[in-house]
């Protein structure tokens, strides 16, 4: 039985673990469990009820993007998108992350090195499996994205890890 109750636990956990390993959460503090939220979006927010929400949203978007869900690593069908364009957020369409700054980093989740506009994404301190990460959502509609680590690749060093599921692609088009 304390076999089975092992795999339970990796299975539940390995993703939240794997986005992390080998990483610093920028939140250095991990002591003050105080609200950090910071958003500096200009423009008028999306706010909808969860009902509203249910109704635009499938079942593994709205776990994701209004509870603060992720999803399994290597699972997203964005990951392997390798296609010029923009990336936007699912819930109101907020342009979020360009592909030129989408980059492989070995988690299993789509990871960019920058956002595409300050403001477009906010951040928070999240504790939810037991010490501080910087949360990211989107600066419209407050939708959870995934988490932002020190990590990336320069110019920046960040590493926006996303989870698919909150995100929409728009390809460039072609002139």
């Amino acid at each position: 039985m304390k076999n089975i109750e092992s795999i339970l636990y990796l299975l539940l956990f390995l993703p939240l673990i794997s986005c992390n390993a080998n990483s610093k959460t920028i939140a250095s503090d991990t002591t003050k469990k105080q609200n950090t939220y910071v958003n500096t979006f200009k423009g008028d927010k999306v706010v909808k009820t969860d009902e509203e929400w249910k109704n635009i949203l499938s079942e593994s978007e709205y776990y994701v993007l209004r509870e603060k869900g992720t999803e399994r690593s290597f699972t997203g069908d964005l990951l392997d998108n390798n296609s010029e364009g923009v990336y936007v957020c699912r819930g109101c369409g907020l342009p979020l992350f360009g592909s030129e700054s989408k980059f492989k980093s070995g988690t299993g989740w789509p990871s960019f090195f920058e956002i595409i506009k300050e403001g477009n994404v906010a951040t928070d301190t999240d504790y939810h499996i037991g010490y501080a990460r910087t949360e990211i959502l989107c600066g419209r509609c407050d939708g959870h994205l995934g988490h932002v680590f020190d990590d990336g690749p320069a110019p920046t060093g960040l590493r926006y890890c996303v989870n698919s599921a909150s995100l929409d692609f728009e390809a460039k088009r072609k002139p």
